[in-house]
């Protein structure tokens, strides 16, 4: 294991080394140019303010606007080139056409059963209101006869995860940001290889950069050997491209159609606490088993065919297809994708409106809290307004800078009312929100600027299902082991202070 480690350390210091010199080689190009001609000098800085008005003029989240904007006053010569350089958050032409194409190709696939809605309005039409925005708007139906079942931790989950796929028959398909060796995903690959040689049709997709430091080179190509259909998706690049900042931050498994694992649980050994890095790893997810799987199926297909055309029609990956009998559940289940290929904030706008119907209380686990002004403004006014809102964030931090970045953001909460705990015990990578006893959301989506505006993420929102009171239960419980924070715990001194202002300016950008 420490050669594995010592091997992977090498990559990243190749990678980084790369970058660095790719960097340095731009500016010395750069200075030159402009040391040599000043008509040079002059075309880079109208350059520079030809970017910021077109900065202007998107339609992006002003932070990230004003952030660029002051980098490229700050440096006029380099900002603009740089910002066409790495600043540009919408994938390459080429991704968006085939991702497009396949969404197109399949929109018949989901189709909001208009009785299920009704039912849904006439019990409270402002949760009518939001599960009807994300059908129609998303893409994502709302489902009933679905059974959910919850996981504190990701020890729990990835148990019953590998007790699924030992009964898959069909097919396995599964999606994840994150694959490290080790014990967790040497038993799934195990058995993936198993079921692939009885002829299962097992599909594999894993983020090339959320796996670079944890697997060798080209292992999409092992996998492929040993049977299992598998994509390395947005391969990364050691140098600066448009579409790394766009990763496949999903984490997705599929079992014959019927059965589906989802939520903040990764397939490396620190998720389920064989390997300590920083301190107890506290993380969540869900099986569902039932009708909702069908978005996540699709969600699925649509990444998969757009990268590889596998499959003209879906429909033989139904739920009903291998489990005819009827589906059991209570409540309803909206399995949703979020996606940096439309101009649909699909996750915040999920979070904003839970935040601005609560009336009693909303729970919230996040690993990180760099959020823009709305939803600052959002939180802050739901506390204001009576509710008893609370953030768990990470006790001990797996990025230092970030954990700093994250605790700026605390005194305005605080002075508003919202109630902030830091998990003593360790990392806390779960991401959920629970509110007043009826609606949950448990997914992939962290509060930050990466999963709300550049990655593809997923997320599944719970009204009036069983699996909402194990979210809150295991909220209080986890309360109960954290540090309630204080506005006295928030004092960082001037240059403390000063950091975390530069910190807040360019947080869109980290």
């Amino acid at each position: 294991m420490r050669k594995i480690l010592k091997k992977l350390q090498s990559r990243l210091v190749v990678f980084g080394l790369l970058l660095a010199v790719e960097l340095v080689w731009l500016l010395t190009l750069v200075t030159r140019l402009v040391s040599y001609s000043a008509v040079i000098s002059a075309a880079f800085t109208v350059l520079s303010l030809l970017v910021v008005l077109w900065i202007i003029n998107r339609d992006d989240n002003p932070a990230y606007k004003v952030a660029w904007i002051i980098l490229i006053m700050a440096l006029p010569l380099l900002g603009g080139l740089f910002y066409l350089a790495v600043g540009h958050k919408q994938p390459s032409r080429k991704m968006r056409r085939k991702m497009e194409k396949e969404r197109i190709r399949t929109e018949d696939e989901l189709l909001q059963d208009p009785e299920v809605i009704e039912e849904i309005r006439s019990c409270d039409r402002r949760v009518e209101g939001q599960v009807r925005y994300t059908s129609v708007t998303g893409g994502y139906p709302v489902y009933k006869n679905t059974l959910a079942r919850y996981y504190q931790i990701g020890e729990e989950m990835y148990r019953d995860l590998l007790e699924e796929l030992k009964k898959a028959e069909h097919f396995i398909f599964m999606e994840f940001f994150i694959v490290g060796e080790g014990k967790m995903w040497g038993s799934i690959r195990a058995v993936l290889e198993e079921k692939a040689r009885a002829g299962v049709d097992v599909r594999f997709i894993y983020d090339d950069l959320g796996s670079v430091a944890l697997l060798p080179a080209n292992y999409d190509r092992q996998l492929e050997d040993a049977g299992i259909k598998c994509i390395a998706f947005n391969r990364f690049v050691p140098f600066w491209s448009l579409v790394m900042n766009n990763r496949d931050h999903r984490k997705i498994a599929v079992i014959d159609g019927h059965t589906a694992f989802s939520g903040g649980v990764n397939l490396a050994d620190e998720y389920i606490n064989e390997k300590v890095r920083f301190g107890h790893w506290k993380d969540t997810g869900f099986m569902l088993k039932g009708e909702a799987v069908w978005n996540y199926t699709v969600m699925f297909l649509r990444m998969w065919n757009s990268q590889r055309r596998t499959d003209l029609s879906y429909d033989s990956y139904r739920p009903s297809v291998w489990h005819p009998q009827p589906f059991e559940g209570e409540g309803y289940v909206q399995p949703y994708g979020d996606s940096p290929l439309d101009d649909e904030e699909v996750a915040e706008n999920v979070y904003l409106d839970i935040l601005s119907q609560a009336r009693d209380y909303v729970y919230i686990f996040t690993p990180y809290l760099i959020v823009d002004h709305e939803m600052q403004t959002a939180l802050c006014l739901a506390a204001k307004r009576g509710v008893d809102v609370r953030i768990v964030t990470p006790g001990i931090p797996d990025k230092k800078m970030v954990f700093q970045l994250t605790r700026s953001y605390y005194p305005v909460l605080l002075k508003a009312g919202v109630r902030i705990y830091e998990y003593t015990p360790g990392f806390i990578h779960a991401k959920s929100y629970v509110c007043d006893d009826e609606i949950a959301v448990v997914g992939t989506i962290n509060m930050d600027y990466r999963s709300l505006y550049l990655h593809f993420e997923c997320g599944t929102y719970f009204y009036r299902s069983p699996l909402v009171a194990d979210v809150k239960k295991d909220s209080l419980r986890t309360m109960e082991k954290s540090r309630e924070i204080t506005l006295r715990d928030t004092r960082q001194g001037f240059f403390g202070s000063l950091f975390c202002a530069v910190l807040r300016v360019f947080s869109p950008l980290l």
